[in-house]
C-alpha cells in the first residue's frame, strides 16, 4: 500500500532539492560572470594606454612601466598595490576617460633578494601626467620603504601634472617632495629618468640619492624649447636643455647616462648591491 505521507514527505524533499540545485547553479553562473569580468578588467589594468600607445613607446626605443618593472624585480617577486584605481576628476571630460591603474605602477620586490619599493610612470596613459590619485599611489609606497626602512625608487617617464586636475596635481607634487626630503638620509632614494620629466615632476629626481638617464628619451627640464624660445627667442633643442648628456656632464644632476632602459635598469640592480 502507498503510505501517502511518506510520498508527501518524499515530493517536499525533492521541491527542497530542485530549489537548491537552482540555487547553486545561479550562484555559479555569477561566479563564473564575475571570473569573466575580473579577467577582462584585469586585462584591461596590464594593457595601460592600450596596444596601439604601447606600440608607439615601443617604437621610440622606450620599455613599458610594467616591462621596466618586470626587469627591475626579481623575477615573480612584485606585489603591485592600487591595481583598478582611477582618478576622481570629473570635469573637461575626465570622467569619460578612467584607466585603471591611473599612470602608474606601485607595490613592493625584491632586488637580487632585498625587499625594494618601486614606482613606475606609464607615459601611455596621459602621458604620465600626474593626478591626485597618482600621487597618492607614489606616496603610500615612499612611505611604505620609509616604515620598513627599504629602498625605494621611481622609474620617471612623465609629461608633469594633470592640467585637468589644477591645484589637485599641485599639491600632490608637493606630498612627494615633502617625502623625498623628509626619507633624504633614512633609506636610499634612486630616480631613472626613462622618458620626459617635465615641468613640476623635474623637482623630485634632484631630492634623491642617485639619478640616472638614458641618452636621446630622457629630458629633464621645467619648460620645453618652445617656451624658451617664446620668452628668450632663443632656439635650442630639449637635448641642449635637459637631455642625458648635458645633465650628466655640465649641470651634475645625473650621475650616469645610459644608451637604453635595460642597460640603466642593469646598473641600477648592481647598484643595489653596494647600498646599505
Amino acid at each position: 500500500m502507498i503510505n501517502y505521507k511518506q510520498m508527501k514527505v518524499f515530493q517536499k524533499n525533492m521541491r527542497h532539492y530542485r530549489s537548491l540545485q537552482t540555487q547553486a547553479s545561479a550562484a555559479f553562473s555569477a561566479q563564473a560572470n564575475f571570473v569573466q569580468r575580473w579577467g577582462k578588467i584585469n586585462e584591461e589594468a596590464l594593457l595601460g594606454g592600450g596596444a596601439k600607445r604601447i606600440e608607439k613607446q615601443h617604437a621610440q626605443n622606450k620599455l613599458t612601466a610594467r616591462e621596466r618593472i618586470e626587469l627591475l624585480f626579481d623575477t615573480g617577486s612584485f606585489v603591485e598595490y592600487d591595481k583598478l584605481v582611477t582618478h576622481r576628476c570629473h570635469e573637461f571630460g575626465m570622467e569619460k576617460e578612467k584607466i585603471y591603474g591611473d599612470g602608474v605602477v606601485t607595490g613592493h620586490g625584491t632586488v637580487n633578494g632585498r625587499i625594494t619599493y618601486a614606482f613606475s610612470q606609464d607615459f601611455t596613459v596621459f602621458g604620465g601626467s600626474l593626478s591626485e590619485t597618482f600621487a597618492e599611489k607614489i606616496c603610500k609606497i615612499m612611505d611604505k620603504a620609509v616604515l620598513t626602512g627599504a629602498p625605494c625608487i621611481g622609474l620617471n617617464d612623465s609629461g608633469g601634472a594633470r592640467i585637468q586636475e589644477g591645484v589637485e596635481s599641485l599639491a600632490g607634487y608637493a606630498e612627494i617632495f615633502q617625502r623625498n626630503v623628509d626619507a633624504s638620509g633614512v633609506i636610499p632614494q634612486l630616480s631613472l629618468i626613462m622618458g620626459p620629466c617635465a615641468g613640476v615632476a623635474v623637482h623630485s629626481p634632484p631630492l634623491t640619492d642617485f639619478t640616472f638617464m638614458v641618452q636621446d628619451t630622457s629630458y629633464m627640464f621645467v619648460t620645453g624649447p618652445d617656451v624658451v624660445k617664446t620668452v628668450t627667442k632663443e632656439t635650442v633643442t630639449k637635448e641642449e636643455l635637459g637631455g642625458a648628456k648635458m645633465h650628466s656632464s655640465v649641470s651634475g644632476v645625473s650621475h650616469r647616462a645610459f644608451n637604453n632602459d635595460i642597460e640603466a635598469i642593469a646598473s641600477t640592480r648592481k647598484l643595489m648591491t653596494f647600498l646599505p
